[in-house]
């Protein structure tokens, strides 16, 4: 595997230390039952108390993202998470571009940032072609 270059490198670290941010944000609100969060969550038609454990779940997730060793699979933890976000807004109706495609913009840095840093996940998902020389 070739080595990364480094502002690529830091590129991801940016991208994906964005998404983890707001996702911590978020979980932090959801973990403190901040009344904001617990409106939010009870306007998409979930109970209250769930906002806990939500917090509780997404705070999971990003810690696995932020770990170096396990960020792929808390990436795909939090393409799950992300991808329930997606269903209950398009359940609720909600606008597309703000709303509904807001958790795949988020999910967009985590894979992105992932992919700009971590070589094995290039080699997996390549998107260019090499020419065999």
């Amino acid at each position: 595997m070739s080595a990364i270059p480094r502002g690529q490198t830091r590129a991801g670290f940016v991208c994906g230390g964005l998404a983890a941010l707001f996702l911590l944000l978020d979980a932090a609100a959801k973990v403190l039952a901040a009344q904001p969060a617990v409106d939010g969550t009870v306007a998409l038609g979930y109970p209250a108390g769930l906002v806990v454990v939500l917090g509780v779940l997404e705070l999971a997730c990003v810690i696995a993202y932020v770990v170096p060793r396990t960020a792929v699979l808390g990436a795909i933890l939090l393409t799950g998470y992300l991808g329930g976000a997606v269903a209950t807004h398009v359940r609720m109706s909600n606008p597309l571009a703000s709303h509904v495609l807001f958790p795949v913009y988020i999910a967009l840095l985590v894979w992105g940032g992932l992919f700009l840093r971590d070589a094995r996940l290039r080699a997996l998902v390549p998107l260019s072609a090499r020419s065999p020389n």
